[in-house]
């Protein structure tokens, strides 16, 4: 693995799984489980932003995750210590609250692939895990809080469990996640709506009973059923687009280095 091909390569399952469209609603649902946090919610509500300007939230964590799972290892290194450094200003150093970040993205990530009926066998699953181990070490997740394996994510979300709940800050960004507001150009405005309430309602679908239960949402008969098939329909509609539309532009230049190498 050359440096220009990152800390992953083309045949790692990040890039298998990152490359795909519908990881964005892995990510939504990493949000969701997230601010169930109280302790980190709390802490992010007094000491950031973030809440005045989702949009710019939800970029920049777009980004950063695009960068770690394709950009050649300087730059990876440079946007870790940035975040690190950010975090360090804002005193988020907790190591339940990374850990918690980070058990929700990789366990949100895999049932989105998952459950868009992208192929990963067992083993499979466990290695995009062990490679995301690095993703946590680059933020500073303590290495005994680091998951490698699916069973290690599980047992990390049960053992958080009881601590979880939807306090009002939660449900403030849930909603705002769910329904944020389009500052966009008129023209934008009714497909953004439509594409991100598209996203939005997999991503609760996606979501966990008990998660649904705190946020005081209806775990409806079937939605899991309901929810895997249109995941599966957006990912067989978004397969035939141009690539240009299909894949993110940090995604094609890894591609591109990868081909020209």
């Amino acid at each position: 693995m050359t440096d220009d091909l990152g800390y992953f390569g083309p045949r790692s399952i990040t890039w298998r799984i990152h490359r795909e469209p519908v990881s964005m609603v892995g990510g939504l649902r990493a949000l969701l489980l997230q601010a169930l946090h109280p302790g980190a919610m709390e802490l992010l509500y007094e000491r950031s932003n973030f809440h005045d300007d989702i949009w710019l939230r939800l970029e920049s964590t777009v980004n950063y995750v695009g960068t770690v799972s394709f950009s050649p290892r300087r730059d990876v290194d440079a946007a870790a210590a940035r975040v690190r450094a950010v975090h360090a200003a804002l005193g988020i150093d907790d190591p339940e609250h990374l850990a918690w970040v980070h058990l929700c993205l990789v366990d949100s990530f895999l049932t989105a692939a998952r459950a868009s009926g992208m192929h990963l066998t067992r083993a499979d699953a466990d290695g995009y895990v062990a490679e995301q181990a690095l993703a946590a070490e680059f933020v500073g997740v303590p290495a005994d809080r680091v998951p490698t394996t699916v069973a290690d994510v599980a047992d990390g979300i049960a053992a958080l469990r009881s601590t979880l709940r939807a306090i009002p800050q939660a449900k403030e960004a849930a909603r705002t996640v769910v329904a944020p507001p389009m500052t966009l150009p008129a023209r934008y405005q009714v497909p953004a709506r439509i594409g991100w309430t598209t996203a939005s309602a997999l991503a609760l679908g996606l979501l966990p009973r008990w998660a649904l239960r705190m946020y005081g949402w209806p775990a409806l008969p079937g939605r899991s059923v309901a929810t895997a098939a249109a995941l599966r329909t957006l990912r067989a509609a978004t397969r035939t687009l141009p690539a240009q539309y299909r894949e993110g532009p940090l995604y094609r230049d890894a591609k591109q280095r990868a081909e020209a190498g």
